[in-house]
């Protein structure tokens, strides 16, 4: 009776060496500064804005703008879809009451 691993029962499998190569472990000095005063309030130490605060608002704003208008051509677009099945609604009831009026209901 042969045991799993023992090729005859007796004697161990000697695994193949594995080929590898040492790797030397990499830097982890922290390279991470704490924020300046104008990178967290976005303003100079005299209370000038810096440009990128000022780039920054200027972009929101825009894209508040272009938000805002393409709601507001969504709306009306609603509102004629709406006002269209409104009408569509409209002639099917008075179809059906066309058609119960001229069977006799």
């Amino acid at each position: 009776m042969t045991t799993p691993g023992f090729p005859r029962g007796d004697e161990p499998i000697e695994p193949e060496p594995i080929d590898a190569e040492i790797v030397p472990a990499p830097d982890f000095t922290p390279s991470v500064r704490a924020p300046s005063f104008e990178e967290v309030t976005g303003y100079t130490e005299a209370g000038v804005p810096t440009f990128d605060h000022v780039r920054d608002k200027i972009e929101q704003r825009t894209a508040t703008a272009i938000g805002s208008q393409e709601l507001a051509e969504m709306g009306k677009e609603a509102a004629a879809a709406d006002e269209a099945m409104a009408k569509r609604d409209e002639a099917a009831k008075n179809k059906l009451a066309e058609i119960r009026k001229s069977m006799g209901l």
